[in-house]
């Protein structure tokens, strides 16, 4: 049985979900756009755990219901053996129920329906490195599509043979940072290098970084803070994409972050970009020291999120796939590089909901 306190919390999220039903059908708040549109979000936020109570009220009910009539000694044989099934039934429904409800009861990442900066940098490996944070980019460009969202290329330094030391992409859709928010760390790949002629295998790792966008409303830069420089944008090799000066380079004085974008011909669209950029770092930043402050936060053993910790193998001639937060090897290089992500990614959801219920416990 749930403990008197989530039924009282249980209780409470149904009664504002009938509460929030009813004034949906008021007329007067049904032409206030804004007032209905906020209520209809809030009564879709709270549908899933009001239905589930519901669902698990009436299992409750019908293995009480089910036992009486088992018990009765003035029924029949045959009908307290059926019922003694129903209430087998409805108890393992109700049992169900509870499990689910202390998930969605769970507190909810406030940043999971936000869009999400994607930055990818070769580390050790060179040229290799760089090949490989190309290989992640269309993996990730491939996930965002099937799943449905928008990819933008935001800003990218490629290299001669084609790979990238550095390129930045946002993803834009409904849930998109709760999708990848996991896969921020070190990504080590395991294959014998385009450029290797005697055939031996390196071991190569690029390092990716899963930033929710910031808006505006989210935190505050003082304009006197930043120094804006210009450049002309370059290619590969050095050679100049154009010949004005529209590439933008933003320091953040007060953190020395720097972030840079050539992508678009327009200095204008650069800076705007760059601001993107440079506004989710300092979001990113503010949330990590937030939550180093708070004494004995839990760490889930899916990871922390720091790019310094290696999270996932690549390797080639095994075609194996080894996250290793969670001890998962999946023999299906190719298809995750191709953007089938979503065995792993639901994984690690249900392992980091696992450590999040063992805390709450």
């Amino acid at each position: 049985m749930p403990s008197e306190s989530m039924l009282e919390k249980l209780k409470t999220i149904e009664e504002k979900f009938e509460e929030i039903g009813r004034k949906l059908c008021d007329p007067d708040i049904v032409s206030d756009i804004d007032t209905y549109t906020a209520l209809l979000r809030e009564h879709k936020k709270l549908e899933p755990v009001a239905e589930k109570f519901r669902e698990y009220s009436g299992a409750l009910k019908n293995a009480q219901e089910a036992q009486e009539i088992a018990e009765d000694a003035s029924q029949d044989r045959e009908l307290r053996e059926l019922a003694r099934a129903e209430y087998e039934e409805a108890s393992a429904r109700a049992e169900k129920c509870e499990e689910e409800l202390k998930v969605l009861l769970l507190p909810a990442d406030p940043n999971d329906d936000k869009n999400v900066i994607i930055e990818i940098r070769g580390g050790a490996g060179g040229e290799e490195a760089a090949l490989f944070a190309g290989v992640l980019y269309r993996m990730y460009s491939m996930y965002a599509e099937k799943r449905g969202f928008k990819s933008e290329l935001l800003s990218a330094n490629e290299t001669q043979l084609g790979g990238y030391k550095e390129i930045s992409f946002m993803i834009e859709g409904d849930g998109a940072y709760s999708r990848f928010k996991f896969e921020s760390g070190v990504h080590r790949v395991q294959r014998v290098p385009e450029t290797e002629s005697q055939g031996r295998i390196h071991t190569s790792t690029v390092t990716v970084a899963v930033l929710p966008e910031a808006q505006e409303v989210d935190i505050q830069i003082d304009p006197a803070d930043l120094q804006i420089d210009t450049y002309r944008s370059s290619g590969a090799g050095g050679q100049h994409v154009n010949k004005t000066e529209s590439a933008i380079r933003i320091t953040h004085l007060p953190t020395g972050t720097v972030v840079e974008c050539q992508d678009e011909r327009s200095q204008h669209k650069n800076k705007e970009k760059a601001m993107k950029i440079l506004r989710s770092h300092i979001y990113e930043m503010e949330r990590e020291r937030q939550n180093s402050e708070i004494a004995g936060e839990r760490r889930a053993q899916v990871g922390t999120g720091d790019r310094s910790e290696r999270i996932r193998t690549y390797n080639y001639p095994q075609t194996r796939v080894t996250d290793h937060r969670i001890g998962l090897t999946l023999y299906k290089l190719d298809a995750i590089l191709n953007g089938d992500l979503d065995e792993l990614i639901d994984a690690l959801i249900t392992a980091d909901t696992a450590e999040r219920l063992k805390a709450e416990a």
